[in-house]
């Protein structure tokens, strides 16, 4: 069957690897710059952006360059494809969108640059639908039908272990950032609108860790569900929370443990989870 749909997102969905090869998601690296070191963020390994962030090095991020989506759009219209529907982070976080429609009024074929208004899994599990949907020769229509249902219907959670690493990239208050850590306030965040905020708190991490849990859960609904739990250096404890979830959900059609794209840990710090809840049906 002839695919009538390319698919492109950016690093930040945490797409696994072998998923974006299967249903041939192509995927633009975001920059990170640690120290006086700029690259793609595929090649920093996640440990030594980590202990950058602890030793005070400085960790910046920035959106891909236009060139970096014009040939990855060139190469899809070149295969003949109807359309390409290019999904990314949020707006309110990123200039990738920004960079891909510069890049996609290039194209001879359409463009649809979408806002996903989401970041990690939860906007990568609804690249995967658009993608299964793709793959299986649906028309470009169909296909945003079904990324809109998706990314209308997930649901992000974040905690973050120390509120200073948002505070220094500018996503909360300096002042916030200081009372959290004197009271061993530990927030669990949501998106809304595309940024970040405060959904719960609890003291001490095991607190906060129950609420998003029970707040994810909460979300899921009755019907088929992905779940997925991503960490920046949080591993073991990230396995403890997505076995916790999917034991009290009756059906769960996909669930994903994933160590999320450096940029996202960039900003939220060493540490972090985050939990991305999107029904299925």
């Amino acid at each position: 069957m002839r695919k009538r749909v390319a698919i492109v997102t950016d690093s930040t969905a945490s797409v696994p690897l072998e998923v974006a090869d299967r249903l041939e998601i192509d995927i633009i690296q975001l920059e990170l710059k640690v120290g006086e070191q700029y690259n793609d963020e595929r090649r920093v390994p996640h440990p030594e952006v980590a202990e950058a962030m602890r030793s005070n090095i400085p960790v910046a991020t920035g959106e891909p360059p236009p060139p970096a989506f014009y040939w990855t759009y060139a190469d899809a219209a070149a295969s003949g494809v109807e359309a390409i529907i290019s999904v990314h982070i949020s707006e309110g976080m990123s200039k990738t969108c920004e960079s891909a429609r510069i890049a996609a009024a290039e194209i001879g074929v359409p463009v649809y640059v979408v806002d996903s208004r989401l970041v990690g899994l939860s906007m990568g599990f609804a690249v995967i639908a658009a993608a299964e949907a793709a793959a299986a020769g649906a028309t470009p229509h169909t296909v945003m039908s079904v990324l809109d249902r998706r990314l209308r219907s997930t649901n992000q959670l974040l905690y973050v272990d120390t509120l200073e690493y948002l505070a220094r990239s500018g996503r909360i208050g300096r002042a916030q950032a200081m009372l959290g850590q004197a009271l061993s306030i530990k927030p669990v965040l949501t998106l809304q609108g595309g940024i970040l905020d405060q959904l719960a708190k609890g003291i001490g991490p095991d607190r906060a860790l129950r609420k998003a849990a029970a707040a994810a859960r909460k979300h899921a609904g009755s019907g088929p569900v992905d779940v997925g739990v991503e960490h920046f250096q949080f591993e073991d404890r990230a396995k403890q929370i997505l076995e916790d979830v999917c034991a009290q959900l009756p059906q769960v059609r996909r669930a994903t443990l994933q160590e999320t794209s450096a940029i996202i840990g960039a900003h939220t710090g060493p540490g972090a989870l985050g939990i991305a809840i999107s029904p299925a049906s």
